[in-house]
């Protein structure tokens, strides 16, 4: 980025703010054209501050912004509404969203399709729709437009998946087809996965009890590995209140 770049009207969503200095916040939001992008909001803390009570998370807004270094400046930022309030678990889930996007999303490296996603996401959980599909599909969105690759409709050696087989899920190849294997075996090893399921991944569709089971053991692996072993904060808290959507505990 230029040292002196303007970026004007910017739609995004705020994933993350701390307090920096007296009155001012470290604030992290995700834009539609840039990415994740770091800004210091001066002044943001200041009872009379215009910014005040607009930098929330999981609210649309546009947003102005100056500068050319990691953390840029930012001028101004408006509610453009339409988004209902979050609460109860469909807020957790939304957290849990904001910390993936913090946790694995690199600076300044535009996802439009995966910004998308996120909004989608948003309104689902506000709607009401089932925490589990909803936090499926956004996992999904988010490790395939990270670039991290999930082979789901062909396996390890480029061939179809067959939905009567099942399959051992390799990370960083794809998943590799178990012959001979029993229905009801490899049930709860989340490296093993039906053939269906893996399907039914690939079309977005959960509707079908098993593939949503096995879609989160699956998705829990995957974004275990890629995390490189971090804890989730959002994960913890929501395990501490309820039971985190698809659990049991």
């Amino acid at each position: 980025m230029s040292a002196k770049q303007r970026v004007d009207q910017q739609p995004g969503f705020v994933l993350h703010s701390y307090p920096y200095r007296e009155t001012s916040l470290i604030v992290e939001v995700f834009s539609r054209d840039h990415g994740r992008v770091g800004l210091v909001a001066k002044g943001a803390r200041r009872p009379m501050s215009q910014l005040r009570g607009v930098l929330m998370a999981f609210q649309p807004l546009l947003i102005d912004w100056s500068g050319g270094g990691e953390m840029k400046t930012l001028v101004r930022a408006e509610w453009q509404g339409g988004q209902p309030l979050l609460g109860g678990q469909a807020l957790l889930c939304a957290y849990y969203s904001n910390e993936l996007l913090m946790r694995l999303m690199p600076r300044e490296d535009a996802h439009p399709r995966l910004y998308r996603a996120y909004g989608d996401a948003l309104r689902a959980l506000a709607m009401g729709e089932s925490q589990e599909v909803v936090l499926r599909r956004f996992e999904l969105a988010l490790l395939q437009e990270l670039g991290y690759g999930l082979p789901l409709d062909t396996d390890a050696d480029g061939q179809p998946v067959r939905a009567d087989v099942h399959y051992a899920y390799i990370i960083e190849r794809g998943p590799i087809p178990l012959d001979g294997f029993g229905v009801d075996e490899g049930a709860d090893d989340p490296a093993v996965v039906a053939g269906k399921t893996l399907l039914d991944m690939a079309a977005g569709d959960f509707r079908d009890p098993p593939t949503l089971a096995q879609s989160k053991a699956l998705m829990r692996r995957l974004i275990q590995h890629y995390l490189g072993g971090q804890q989730l904060q959002s994960r913890r808290v929501f395990t501490e209140l309820f039971a985190f959507p698809g659990d049991n505990s």
